[in-house]
């Protein structure tokens, strides 16, 4: 096979990368390292990287493309493999991944191969799978639409592809600077209808550098253009599938738009409140006009959160809800009050949006219900209180009786739970809220980021994993100082995630105080940094 491995000024870590890529042994034939016209550098590195290993073949570009499309199209035309793959030079490929990828394609007859990415957070080393219901076990995909949900794995980077069949069907990247185009590569080539080889191996390691001083494209949100661009390149797609011959393009096509609607809708909804007046209104009037070309069973086709958000957006002219919105988008998803019914009594998102009705909310089985559950905790030298209020949701909590939870403290980087409390919920005086308290002996934890998971249980036997919404006010989600006898002190702050969840993070000792004053100063010559250079 060859590995296109594509770069611009990244000579930190593009050897790295080709290093990974020869290490798969004798099922790399060639690495094809296509430099787009790097100025730091990465010239020598891949230089130095050829004189040592015949197998690499380096590829220099003359002038710099502005994405990833185009040097990946370089790398298509120079393979010599009978199959190829692409590898970013920011990322690596795990031991085994080329044999894997290759014995499948080969044993199966198939056009592509498919494995599991994992994206590896940095430095942390915390590691998420990427689409991990696709990979549970090697098979044989026959044809594209016999198995939509193919349409969420959007990445071209953990597949292998027969050469052949790419240059065939003239299946390409967009030229030039064209952002999310592994959305538009991927499209095509489903469009083509190979058959496609699952494997559940690891066959890429995706690196995530939240803290790099250029964040990559997948990370930079902050401005209206990446939404835009990723608008665009879903519209693309979108087409490219529904024109595909046959009527299993328009299944995909049809995957697709539910697939936007459940997971890029939900993720740029949940960033919104944090965004200015200027990004939020573009945001909306992009969205709406979008998602006005979807037809009902597009929407039907998606889970109920994704949908919700959707039918708000259609039914306001104006960004509105934000705040509930972001609560909605989260995973699990919550729905916070207001709870208005329609004149009929039907549940509706708002007294004055009607039209959105959330009958469903009525029929759908507890343990999936948005519950919404505020939790509220209070560091103290004598343990730390966590206090957590269940909300009524059109009467079906109380139907259910709520009985206790199970509250879990997960180490964001990965690993046991490090607490575990049990409480009895009770109910609260307005008869719509039940409460529950536990006692948690945060100074028994290590350092880092700690997630509260729980898990709701009711009288009807029913269980309900969810996660709890941080509330704001007087004296909550501050910086406080807990004796502690094992370190002297410990430095505990609760805190909102991006998706509004209640997180709490535990520096130990005066030299844990030092180093969260330290990284926020950092952060706050970042910003300032980044103001000046506009």
């Amino acid at each position: 096979m060859s590995v296109v491995v594509i770069g611009y000024d990244d000579a930190a870590h593009v050897a790295d990368a080709v290093r990974s890529a020869l290490a798969q042994g004798p099922a790399v034939h060639e690495v094809i390292a296509v430099d787009d016209c790097s100025t730091d550098g990465s010239a020598d590195v891949l230089a130095a990287l050829a004189a040592a290993d015949a197998r690499v073949r380096v590829v220099r570009r003359t002038a710099n493309s502005g994405g990833c499309g185009t040097p990946r199209n370089d790398g298509i035309d120079a393979a010599r493999a009978p199959y190829v793959m692409f590898l970013d030079s920011d990322d690596v490929l795990p031991p085994g991944a080329a044999d894997a990828l290759l014995a499948a394609a080969l044993d199966r007859g198939a056009e592509v191969a498919s494995g599991l990415c994992v994206r590896r957070e940095l430095p942390s080393g915390r590691e998420v799978p990427w689409q991990p219901e696709l990979y549970r076990k090697a098979q044989l995909v026959a044809r594209p639409e016999l198995r939509p949900r193919l349409v969420h794995d959007t990445l071209c980077v953990n597949k292998l592809y027969r050469t052949e069949f790419l240059r065939e069907h003239g299946v390409r990247f967009p030229e030039g600077r064209f952002i999310y185009e592994d959305f538009v590569f991927t499209a095509r080539v489903l469009a083509a209808a190979p058959r496609i080889a699952l494997v559940p191996e690891r066959v890429y390691v995706w690196h995530v550098r939240r803290a790099a001083a250029r964040l990559s494209i997948s990370l930079d949100r902050s401005g209206i253009a990446n939404w835009q661009a990723r608008l665009e390149a879903h519209r693309q797609s979108v087409d490219i599938l529904r024109d595909a011959r046959g009527t299993g393009g328009k299944r995909l096509a049809r995957a697709a738009r539910a697939k936007f609607v459940d997971h890029s809708l939900r993720m740029y909804a949940r960033e919104l409140p944090a965004r200015g007046e200027e990004y939020r209104r573009a945001w909306w009037a992009g969205t709406r006009a979008y998602l006005e070309t979807f037809d009902t069973a597009d929407l039907d086709a998606a889970p109920a959160p994704g949908r919700v958000i959707a039918r708000v957006l259609l039914a306001a002219d104006e960004p509105r809800d934000l705040d509930r919105l972001k609560q909605v988008a989260a995973r699990p998803a919550r729905l916070v009050p207001p709870y208005p019914r329609a004149a009929d009594a039907t549940p509706v998102w708002a007294d004055d949006l009607p039209q959105v009705t959330l009958e469903h909310l009525l029929v759908r089985p507890l343990r999936l219900l948005p519950l919404a559950v505020d939790g509220e905790l209070r560091p103290g030298p004598g343990g730390s209180r966590l206090t957590l209020r269940l909300r009524e949701l059109y009467g079906r909590v109380a139907q259910a009786g709520p009985a206790t939870v199970d509250v879990e403290l997960m180490n964001r980087q990965g690993g046991p739970p490090g607490l575990r409390r049990t409480a009895a919920f009770r109910p609260g005086e307005s008869g719509d809220i039940w409460a529950a308290e536990v006692l948690l002996d945060l100074p028994a934890l290590a350092d880092g980021v700690w997630d509260v998971r729980l898990r709701l249980h009711f009288d009807d036997g029913t269980t309900r994993d969810t996660t709890a919404r941080a509330v704001a006010g007087p004296g909550l989600l501050r910086r406080t100082v807990v004796p502690s006898r094992r370190r002297g002190v410990l430095l505990v702050q609760p805190y909102a995630t991006q998706a509004g969840n209640l997180s709490v993070r535990l520096a130990p000792g005066v030299r844990g105080v030092a180093g969260v004053a330290k990284r926020r100063l950092a952060r706050v010559l970042r910003a300032v940094g980044a103001r000046a250079g506009r």
